[in-house]
């Protein structure tokens, strides 16, 4: 990754994944962010995915590199051999590639990838993390050791005041490092109208990875819920599996066959451009059992549409604790279908909130802004 150096401020970003969900998604909103500020950027992926098409538009270069991606599976006896094998062979090419960048910032894009904080700091380069996880229901020790490797960083990053939350119960000496970044989401610039009517089946859509951490199994037993309510609907979801949770998707469709709605749920798989399923849907569902954020939330209200969302963490403030979307118990599919059932009841009043909604996200979570205040952030980090 050697290359001429410039007069201008060089950051070096760290990211552990090739897709293109929330995380990547903003990564490649902080590239644009540094490049519109002058910045020469350096990114390091784990492999090559549809997330490096998107790179391809911006002028930052891009190596590729064996990265110690922490899973729930290396908290397993069996996982603790994948973890020191991972663990030896990203040592050296991490280091090599901060020497060769010569970077006066590493951004590390996620809690996930602990070896970077600690190798920057190693080489004795200034380091910004950037927080997108708000892991809440694991063991306290297992907390403070994912939090722990963010120490090596000079300032921290969340999305949400729910992730810094949960950061500084597992280490309270973290809140003097933390700096509240909401994400920033973009949108149609003039969205698709909703249906004014409900004419025929009320259409419902779930955007994300296929997982149980995102509750697609709960809005499949909400859609079971709404037809005992002689409400009728469909669902469409929209995303795949992680890599090695494909029991997950084939447990969905037994589920699904179970409840008899074979007719009624269509899997789309990985979409890069999510606009047209929320166009095609009238109510958008996050019903997550954990979210430090949710772009999804936000790409529903973007696009003027009704807004369901779990009660839990960071989705509470994208909708504003209610005023923006409506919250359902987490992992309730009984209360994700009245939640539901409420908006079909009064869709007029339901329309007029979701036009609110757009015009509160719109400004708070612009793209704008979030370039605005993550340059400000990494600017004072590296002194530049």
């Amino acid at each position: 990754m050697s290359a001429p150096r410039t007069s201008a401020p060089r950051v070096l970003i760290a990211h552990p994944s090739p897709d293109l969900y929330g995380s990547d998604r903003m990564l490649l909103e902080a590239v644009a962010a540094f490049e519109a500020d002058g910045w020469d950027v350096d990114v390091v992926l784990p492999g090559d995915g549809p997330l490096v098409a998107e790179l391809a538009r911006y002028r930052c270069r891009i190596a590729w590199a064996p990265m110690l991606v922490l899973r729930k599976v290396f908290l397993r006896p069996s996982g603790l051999a994948q973890l020191a094998v991972q663990s030896a062979r990203s040592v050296l090419p991490t280091l090599r590639l901060i020497e060769s960048s010569k970077p006066d910032l590493v951004y590390v894009n996620t809690l996930t990838i602990p070896g970077w904080l600690l190798a920057g700091r190693v080489t004795g380069r200034r380091v910004l993390a950037h927080v997108h996880e708000a892991e809440s229901d694991v063991p306290r020790l297992v907390a403070v050791g994912l939090a722990a490797p963010l120490l090596a960083a000079h300032r921290v990053v969340v999305n949400s005041r729910a992730t810094a939350r949960v950061l500084t119960d597992a280490i309270a000496g973290l809140c003097r490092r933390i700096e509240l970044v909401y994400n920033g989401v973009p949108g149609p610039a003039e969205p698709d109208p909703p249906r004014e009517r409900l004419d025929g089946p009320v259409r419902l859509v779930v955007v994300g990875r296929l997982s149980p951490r995102k509750g697609t199994d709960v809005a499949v037993d909400a859609l079971a819920r709404l037809r005992d309510l002689g409400v009728p609907a469909s669902l469409t979801l929209v995303g795949s599996v992680f890599p090695g949770y494909e029991w997950y998707e084939e447990q969905l469709r037994k589920q699904i066959h179970r409840l008899g709605l074979d007719d009624a749920v269509t899997f789309t798989g990985f979409v890069a451009d999510v606009a047209a399923a929320l166009a095609d849907a009238d109510i958008a569902l996050v019903p997550s059992r954990v979210e430090p954020f949710g772009n999804t939330a936000i790409e529903a209200q973007l696009a003027l549409r009704p807004v369901v969302v779990s009660a839990t963490q960071g989705l509470v403030e994208t909708v504003d604790d209610g005023r923006y979307g409506s919250l359902a118990a987490p992992g309730d599919a009984d209360d994700l279908a009245d939640r539901v059932a409420e908006l079909v009841d009064d869709w007029p009043a339901a329309l007029d909130r979701a036009r609110r909604a757009r015009e509160r996200a719109v400004g708070e979570f612009a793209p704008e802004q979030f370039h605005r205040r993550l340059v400000a952030v990494a600017r004072a980090v590296a002194r530049v």
